[in-house]
C-alpha cells in the first residue's frame, strides 16, 4: 500500500514542529563594528573596527576590497575592550546539553586603511578561530560617498593570503591557540575553564515520548485512511425479455 502524497507532507510538517532544533553554536563571533555593516561612510578614515565575542587569533586574517577588487589594508592590532550596543548570546555543549552564554564586551581588531582610491560598496573580509577552535569567517559591507586619495608613497597593495598556521587551526590540526585571551561574559571576570571534548548528547526517552506518540498517532491515522475504500454499488441485473415470433 501507497501513503498518500497528502498524507506525507503532514507527517513531514507534524515532525518539523515536534523535534527539537539544535541552537547554533556559533563562538567567537562578529558582535559589532564602525563602521556599521551597510551603512554609508562620507569622509576617509585610518581605519576600520570590528569587535568580536572574543580576541581574534593572532594569526587571524582581514581584507578591505575595494568596489573595483583592489585591497587597501594595512597591519591589524588589537585594541580596547568596548561594551557592546546589543549583548550576544552564544550557546556552549555542557554535559551532553547546550547553555546559553551572554557576552556583553566585544574584543576589537583594528584594521588600517592606507587610502580610498574610489566610491562605491568596499567590503571587509576576516577569517580567525575561536578558542575552542571553530572557525570564524565572514564579511563586512559598507559604502563610501567621501573624497577618493592617493596611497601614500611607497605604497604596495597586499597580495598575501591566510597563513599557514591560520590554515592549520581552521582545519583542527592544532590545538587552542595560547594566545588566545580568556572571555569574559555576564557570569564575571574570570575566564571560563579549558575547552574539553564535547560529550555525546544522551538519549532521554522522556524527551521524546510525547512528540514521537503525536507523531505515531497521526501517522495511523494517516494510513487508516489510506485504507479505506468506497463501497462499490451493487450492480443491477439486467432482465432479458423473450422475444416473441
Amino acid at each position: 500500500m501507497r501513503l498518500p502524497v497528502r498524507g506525507l507532507a503532514v507527517l513531514a510538517v507534524v515532525a518539523a514542529l515536534l523535534l527539537p532544533a539544535s541552537p547554533a553554536a556559533a563562538h567567537g563571533q562578529l558582535a559589532m563594528s564602525d563602521p556599521v555593516a551597510d551603512s554609508t561612510v562620507g569622509q576617509p578614515r585610518a581605519d576600520l573596527t570590528l569587535y568580536f565575542t572574543e580576541m581574534p587569533a593572532s594569526y587571524a586574517w582581514f581584507t578591505v576590497t575595494t568596489p573595483s577588487g583592489r585591497r587597501v589594508e594595512g597591519a591589524w592590532r588589537t585594541g580596547q575592550p568596548k561594551r557592546l550596543d546589543k549583548p550576544v548570546t552564544e550557546y556552549f555543549l555542557v554535559d551532553g546539553k547546550f547553555e546559553p552564554r551572554v557576552f556583553n564586551t566585544g574584543y576589537p581588531a583594528v584594521i588600517d586603511v592606507s587610502h580610498w582610491p574610489e566610491q562605491g560598496g568596499y567590503t571587509v573580509a576576516y577569517q580567525s578561530v575561536a578558542s575552542d577552535g571553530e572557525p570564524v569567517k565572514g564579511t563586512l559591507k559598507f559604502t563610501y560617498s567621501g573624497q577618493v586619495t592617493q596611497p601614500p608613497p611607497g605604497w604596495t597593495a597586499p597580495t598575501s593570503g591566510p597563513s599557514e598556521e591560520l590554515a592549520r587551526a581552521q582545519s583542527g590540526a592544532t590545538a587552542t591557540p595560547s594566545s588566545t585571551p580568556g572571555l569574559l561574559s555576564d557570569v564575571g571576570t574570570a575566564p571560563p575553564p579549558a575547552p574539553r571534548a564535547a560529550p555525546r548528547t544522551p538519549f532521554v526517552l522522556t524527551d521524546w515520548l510525547i512528540p514521537g506518540a503525536i507523531i505515531v498517532g497521526v501517522a495511523f491515522m494517516i494510513v487508516a485512511a489510506a485504507r479505506r475504500s468506497p463501497v462499490a454499488a451493487p450492480k443491477k441485473k439486467r432482465r432479458r425479455v423473450p422475444v416473441r415470433g
